[in-house]
């Protein structure tokens, strides 16, 4: 049976949200594909999604970011964990890869922790890398130049990468430099039908009001303002988490008895932060965003830059965020049309296409 290697940052969803179509593509062009998934990402999140035989091996791959709920970076959080998880460094590549050999993977795919790649090239498997950002990138405007750990980090983070055999850019992607050979994808998202009526019966939407999705990823939101929402007539509200009893206009997810990528198919709106998947399929499914913006985040512009060339958003300022001041932006995202349709989701095709010449 051919084996895939797969190690994928724990960072959020959006990393694995990018695997899984493409492994699904790949499954259709290799017979028998399994894939071992090497993160910290945890299994519920592929059980709905991913349709090749598979199994989990719990490791965090990366850090990216220490975050203090989903809009706050904690600076000093991440580049400590950073300075841990670079201690011993060599020590750690080889760790992972004598379990990549004991595997005996045809492929490693990374998407896009830094210790996979290396490790898959230090075990004498062809790797790959593949994400819309590299890590480099994003703790590039972090670096004081106070602290030489902070450069010497960045720079094992490259030399990391370029160990790769080739990195494939996921659309709309950064301008990444730390890998030597580089191919371009198309935007990768698995977009599902809705279940409109089930959806809307499960929190008693009326035929007037909207249901609006509020889920910020992986990354949980613990404190949002559950009595503004609860007193914006016209809307009804499905938060990723955990809500206060004796609410009428707010649901909890758990509660509705449906797949995430169901429930955004099948919402009026989402409010988010901009995160590559649930940006790039809501703007394909032709939703309409209320997005807060964190402002230090590497690829957030080019993000906003595809919902506003390519679907309808609006953003909703921090300060307004957390006051519940949501209707405004709500109804102005409600009123756009796209300005040009969006581009086809060939990304997982693209990608599929090129991992296939290895096997």
């Amino acid at each position: 049976m051919p084996l895939i290697w797969c190690s994928i940052s724990g960072h959020g969803y959006g990393h694995a949200a990018q695997v899984v179509p493409v492994l699904n593509a790949l499954g259709r062009l290799v017979p028998n594909l399994k894939a071992l998934l090497r993160t910290a990402v945890p299994a519920e999140f592929f059980e709905p999604r991913l349709t090749i035989p598979w199994e989990l091996s719990s490791s965090q791959q990366d850090i990216g970011c220490i975050q203090n709920g989903p809009l706050t970076i904690d600076v000093a959080g991440t580049w400590s964990a950073h300075r841990a998880m670079h201690a011993d460094w060599e020590k750690k590549i080889e760790a992972e890869a004598a379990l990549i050999r004991q595997a005996c993977p045809t492929l490693v795919l990374s998407d896009v922790s830094h210790l996979g790649v290396a490790a898959g090239a230090a075990a004498g498997i062809p790797t790959i890398g593949m994400c819309s950002l590299s890590w480099d990138l994003v703790l590039k405007p972090f670096v004081d130049p106070a602290e030489p750990a902070h450069a010497a980090i960045i720079s094992q983070i490259r030399e990391a990468y370029a160990s790769a055999d080739c990195f494939l850019r996921v659309a709309p992607g950064l301008a990444v430099t730390a890998f030597r050979q580089m191919r371009d994808v198309g935007p990768i998202a698995e977009p599902t039908e809705p279940q409109t009526a089930i959806l809307r019966h499960a929190v008693g939407a009326k035929v007037s009001e909207k249901v609006v999705l509020v889920g910020f990823g992986g990354i949980a939101l613990t404190s949002p303002p559950f009595d503004h929402m609860e007193a914006m007539h016209g809307f009804r509200f499905l938060f990723d988490g955990p809500v206060p009893h004796g609410l009428s206009r707010v649901s909890s997810l758990s509660a509705v008895g449906l797949p995430f990528k169901h429930i955004l198919a099948s919402v009026d709106l989402v409010l988010t932060k901009p995160g590559y998947g649930t940006t790039v399929e809501s703007v394909a499914l032709g939703i309409p965003l209320v997005y807060v913006r964190r402002y230090n985040f590497a690829d957030e512009q080019s993000l906003v830059d595809y919902l506003e060339r390519h679907g309808r958003g609006a953003e909703l300022s921090l300060e307004a965020f957390h006051q519940g001041q949501w209707e405004p932006a709500i109804r102005e995202a409600l009123a756009q049309s796209p300005a040009t349709p969006p581009p086809p989701l060939a990304g997982a095709h693209d990608a599929a296409g090129i991992l296939h010449t290895y096997f």
